[in-house]
């Protein structure tokens, strides 16, 4: 087996394992967290591979968010309740929305600058864009998943222009996987509110 079959493995790998990560989230079932991490891992070493370093950095962070992810989500054992789903005010997504710029032009401009990387004001906002999502993923945000359908959209020419087909398709895939997670998200919300 060559290198370039090697990655094609890894990169089919990882990309199964989140869509199986984003299954799991939909159904908010915790075992998400475990298929995230595990593939983090591996895009890790993908995206370092591309030359998007930006995204290399935040596979580290979905790790880390994985973990506290997985202890956001479990069942709290003194009242067997669950983290419930909840909202953000439209004042808190305007600050959240204009750091998010702020801070990807500032890293493009960077990494424009000193590296080599590939598309840096791109990557810089995927990246920061993703970083305030998997947050508010861990802590049950409905609106995760309106982020998530931007986000996931510039992916898809990010990762196409580096030649990742199959992480472009997974991510054309997330589209779709996305409107059902926020139907099934807004459903437990109102569900919530009505109890």
């Amino acid at each position: 087996m060559n290198s370039d079959d090697l990655l094609l493995g890894l990169e089919v790998s990882a990309a199964l394992l989140a869509v199986g990560y984003l299954v799991l989230a939909v159904r908010q079932d915790i075992r998400c967290w475990i298929a995230g991490i595990v593939s983090s891992l591996i895009y890790l070493l993908l995206m370092y591979k591309a030359n998007l370093y930006m995204e290399s950095v935040l596979q580290i962070f979905y790790v880390c968010m994985g973990i506290y992810g997985w202890s956001q989500w479990k069942v709290n054992k003194k009242d067997e309740t669950n983290l419930a789903v909840s909202t953000w005010s439209f004042k808190r997504h305007a600050l959240v929305i204009s750091s998010v710029v702020l801070f990807s032009f500032l890293a493009g401009n960077l990494l424009e600058v000193y590296t080599n990387a590939a598309l840096p004001f791109l990557d810089s906002f995927t990246t920061f864009g993703a970083l305030v999502a998997t947050y508010m993923v861990a802590k049950k945000i409905l609106e995760n998943w309106i982020y998530w359908f931007v986000i996931d959209s510039v992916s898809v020419v990010l990762f196409f222009s580096r030649e990742l087909f199959f992480t472009s398709v997974l991510f054309i895939i997330y589209l779709f996987i996305i409107y059902f997670g926020y139907k099934s998200w807004l459903a437990s919300y109102k569900n919530n509110l009505s109890d």
